[in-house]
């Protein structure tokens, strides 16, 4: 999600950890296939197939998906031949999720990156589809999509989903990735709708006419209308500027009161810093992302006009296998099951 910022001096630049395999010194949009199946990871992070892991990236250029003159390469940039992809022992249910995206970018473009909490969102999403009939048939919200990763892994089960983010240049490669996953996951591209979501202005969008060609990605009336019987929201790494996380929530909370009863699923990854106020190394932002939502021990007794009006659980990561193959969860990831608690609305 991008902060609205902007200035003559070149912005500082920061990479995902997700693309450390990618080339040095990449300039433009990237390519990278990850893979899942319907059989998660076993607990080396191995399954069935041929073991060798890492993803295989294509470098493409700027404004093009780049697929048919691709280059792949390997984690130290060196060219892999096609062949190498094409083995014996790939899956019969292997499935390829195709992502185009930036190396590095500014922090006011990090939605053109991959990142960790994006690929653990998409596992507990693929969990649930196979597991379950949870969100089958939904209407669904992803809200500062970056990439339309999450999206893309449920839109093949969703009725509808909205993918939302603010900027032209992330909204077009959110929908350069709906084309190029369409027909390999298997889903109707119309299943999808790419908005711009401003969470400056919060909720509900303004109304313009929608025009495919229309770079803004203006929502409609009907939109508004179909968004707010969405009974599920998504959001992932969203968590990395108090000011952008006080602006999140207002949005997902006027979200939430609206229309249907949703249920909001936050993924994040726990960033540390030495902080000169606590002395002490601590997670930017973290606290006062906690400090929106109490917890359901904290929620219980009578109401209280002075308590959050969201509920959280985090969800337990030992209960959601790894599907996606290409990233290494580590300790700091986190999933949060956050719903709307109406009776502690101030009067």
């Amino acid at each position: 999600m991008g902060d609205g910022g902007g200035g003559a001096e070149e912005e500082e630049q920061v990479m995902s950890e997700v693309h450390l395999g990618c080339p040095p010194h990449f300039s433009g949009l990237h390519v990278s296939r990850f893979s899942f199946s319907s059989r998660p990871l076993g607990p080396s992070g191995d399954d069935d197939c041929d073991g060798s892991g890492g993803s295989s990236l294509i470098a493409a250029t700027s404004g093009s998906c780049g697929l048919p003159d691709a280059v792949a390469v390997d984690e130290d940039g060196d060219l892999v031949l096609d062949r190498r992809r094409r083995n014996k022992h790939v899956r019969s249910d292997y499935h390829p999720l195709t992502i185009q995206h930036g190396v590095t970018s500014s922090l006011k473009s990090v939605g053109l990156q991959v990142w960790k909490a994006a690929l653990l969102l998409a596992d507990f999403v693929l969990h649930k589809s196979f597991t379950s009939s949870n969100f089958d048939g939904v209407t669904a919200i992803d809200v500062g999509a970056g990439t339309g990763l999450v999206g893309l892994v449920l839109a093949r089960v969703a009725r509808r989903i909205f993918i939302t983010d603010r900027g032209t240049d992330i909204l077009d490669n959110c929908l350069a990735n709906v084309h190029i996953n369409s027909r390999m996951l298997k889903f109707d591209e119309a299943t999808i709708c790419v908005r711009e979501l401003d969470w400056k202005m919060s909720w509900p969008p303004p109304v313009g006419t929608y025009d495919p060609s229309d770079p803004r990605y203006l929502w409609s009336a009907d939109d508004i209308e179909e968004a707010e019987k969405a009974t599920v929201l998504f959001a992932a790494d969203v968590i990395y500027s108090d000011d952008l996380t006080d602006l999140f929530f207002d949005t997902v909370k006027k979200l939430m009161s609206s229309g249907a009863k949703k249920v909001l699923y936050l993924a994040l990854e726990k960033r540390y810093n030495f902080s000169l106020d606590e002395l002490d190394i601590v997670a930017n932002g973290y606290a006062h992302f906690r400090s929106f939502f109490a917890t359901q021990q904290e929620h219980g007794g009578a109401p209280d006009r002075h308590k959050p009006h969201l509920v959280g659980k985090q969800i337990d990561l030992a209960e959601v296998p790894q599907y996606i193959r290409e990233y290494e969860r580590g300790k700091d990831l986190e999933i949060w099951e956050i719903e709307y608690s109406p009776e502690h609305e101030l009067q």
